[in-house]
């Protein structure tokens, strides 16, 4: 009895210990917070930035829902950061750490298997109505059935949520070992449950969106248009992780059929603000007369994040794109040198990494015994070059016709069963020829999508080029109804669960992810879930430089190019902060710089 008595205490005990945890006003993927609980504002911020505006911005694309976690429809841009909150939000000035918005503190314990968020009291949504835990719950609840993919995966994690008390909201992880699943459930958008329980969310496209966000939806055209206008009643435009930010009355959103239009729309003083990611377009198009007079102001603004991945995708569910051989010789014959040079000016540089500039590259860096370690049983997925950091992808002479390039090519397409016959490129055994099409949605990409296909018609290869609209090509591009798209990961200094989403083996085969490569590794699969369970840095490091050789060597897409520095234009009566923060310039943080009342321009 006596046995059973002790047994049961040390049981209590543990479960005490576990579930013990202090309330902090933030919390850091790893180590702590670089700011206090009783910081002011960001650094990277203006705290007296001048209120008021309008910020008239222009992106190329349409859009035919409101509702921007779902996968039905293409949502406007705009909606997450402007009309929805999360219980925390992120600071931009370190790799991935949380401060209170909606919540005013959370609470984990060391082996993060829970967290409690409590609710600030004046947390308000747009139509008056307060955040409640029940509100949270069933936000989690509707987005894990309904909600995109990466929220269904993410939430699912979640094995059980509690109310606590009047204002707190209890999750419960389980023993899954994933210590970034306390920051996914801080990020989770909150939906005000009066508004959208008795809807099709799935469905709900068109229903006017209420957030608790500093910005509501004023007028819509729908496809063309969106604006945003200031909440008067805003709940939190005091609060530390606020201040300096959302300094326009009004958010201007306009779309268009492509680059060209845009481009000239911010010419004429329509655009206020204008990222350009054409080098071509960014060394020629930039010299008229308001920039030459100083009404136009060119930034080129730097960041400490990766650069991300940039490539030509191969949809590895075709069968033409099944073998590795055949992608690397397809990546050997895109003259990446001459490309450069003829078509962007040479302002870029070639891509190779998935964490390109950052820390976390493998790029030129030999395997640590850590990575080593974990990377053991799968040697067979990783090329020797890329573990001992010697590989550079292909490199020809930049001439546009590298014969030794073609002849490699050749040689590792021939290992994989082709041969060319009468001028085209065929599998020996079924006469099948090597052929594939290139979906593209804007001018730009068909014009490197054209030029990479008659480089591979040298080797006999046929790749047809074919453009459709941004609504079609959306859609076909999340059922993965393509051979080769060209698309770009975003990448942080803190990789964490989207990583399943990207390049996991289920998300494979679930419709709406971007897992557009169709990467079903084991290998890989594992390495997310190394880098999910580091607790250090260090540790967390050579998890991710795992992930990279692995997918390096995969030669999943055919790397393109980015630039060191990003390259925006702007109006000068826009104003921005002096510093940028790590994650490079943050447009919420600018302002007008003579404040005007909105005048209905346009």
């Amino acid at each position: 009895m006596c046995l059973v008595s002790a047994l049961l205490a040390s049981g209590l005990a543990a479960v005490s210990d576990r579930s013990a945890a202090e309330p902090s006003h933030a919390i850091a993927m790893h180590g702590e917070p670089a700011l206090p609980a009783d910081f002011s504002h960001f650094g990277y911020v203006n705290p007296d930035a001048p209120k008021g505006g309008r910020l008239a911005l222009g992106v190329v694309g349409t859009f035919d829902s409101l509702n921007p976690f779902i996968v039905q429809g293409v949502a406007a841009r705009g909606l997450r950061e402007y009309v929805f909150e999360s219980l925390m939000a992120r600071g931009l000035d370190e790799p991935f750490t949380l401060y209170g918005l909606l919540a005013d503190s959370i609470d984990v314990p060391d082996d993060r298997s829970s967290a409690l968020f409590r609710l600030r009291p004046e947390a308000r949504f747009s139509d008056g109505t307060p955040v409640t835990p029940e509100d949270v719950i069933f936000s989690w609840e509707t987005l894990k059935r309904f909600g995109r993919p990466n929220h269904r995966t993410y939430y699912s994690l979640v094995t059980d949520v509690e109310k606590v008390g009047d204002d707190g909201v209890r999750f419960i992880f389980g023993d899954s070992g994933d210590r970034e699943i306390p920051l996914i459930i801080g990020l989770m958008p909150i939906l005000p449950k009066h508004h959208y329980e008795s809807v099709d969310f799935e469905r709900s496209g068109n229903l006017p969106p209420v957030g608790s966000g500093p910005y509501v939806v004023g007028r819509v055209d729908r496809g063309s248009l969106i604006e945003y206008r200031r909440n008067p009643d805003y709940w939190g435009r005091d609060l530390p992780v606020t201040r300096g930010r959302f300094n326009f009355d009004e958010i201007r959103i306009e779309f268009f059929r492509n680059e060209t239009a845009l481009h000239e729309a911010f010419k004429k003083g329509l655009v206020d603000v204008l990222p350009e990611l054409d080098p071509a377009r960014w060394a020629t198009e930039y010299s008229f007369p308001a920039v030459n007079d100083g009404r136009v102001v060119l930034d080129e603004l730097s960041s400490g994040v990766p650069r991300g991945m940039s490539g030509l995708v191969f949809n590895t569910r075709r069968p033409q794109f099944a073998d590795r051989r055949v992608r690397q010789a397809l990546a050997m014959l895109f003259d990446g040198e001459w490309i450069n040079r003829t078509l962007y000016h040479g302002l870029f540089e070639r891509t190779v990494s998935y964490f390109e500039g950052s820390e976390l590259s493998a790029r030129g860096v030999p395997a640590s015994a850590r990575e080593r370690e974990l990377l053991a049983p799968w040697s067979d997925r990783v090329l020797p070059q890329i573990m001992d950091g010697s590989y550079e992808p292909p490199r020809t002479d930049g001439s546009g016709r590298d014969r030794t390039m073609l002849r490699s090519a050749l040689a590792l397409l021939g290992e994989a069963g082709y041969e060319t016959s009468g001028g085209v490129m065929r599998h020996r055994e079924t006469g099948q020829p090597l052929a594939f099409e290139i979906l593209v949605a804007t001018p730009e990409q068909e014009r490197l999508a054209l030029t990479y296909a008659t480089q591979l018609k040298r080797a006999g290869i046929q790749a047809s080029v074919r453009q459709v609209d941004s609504a079609q090509f959306e859609r076909r591009r999340q059922t993965y109804d393509f051979d080769m798209i060209q698309f770009f990961w975003f990448a942080s200094l803190s990789p964490g669960n989207e990583q399943k989403f990207y390049w996991g083996g289920a998300a494979a085969g679930q419709e709406g992810t971007r897992n557009y490569m169709g990467v079903a590794d084991p290998a890989v699969d594992a390495m997310i879930e190394a880098l999910l369970a580091a607790r250090e840095r260090d540790d967390f490091v050579d998890a991710v430089r795992a992930l990279d050789r692995v997918l390096m060597s995969g030669s999943y897409v055919i790397p393109l190019f980015h630039t060191r520095d990003s390259w925006v234009a702007r109006w000068s009566h826009i104003g921005r902060p002096e510093r940028m923060p790590l994650y490079g310039y943050e447009l919420d943080t600018w302002w007008r710089v003579q404040p005007e009342a909105v005048d209905g321009r346009g």
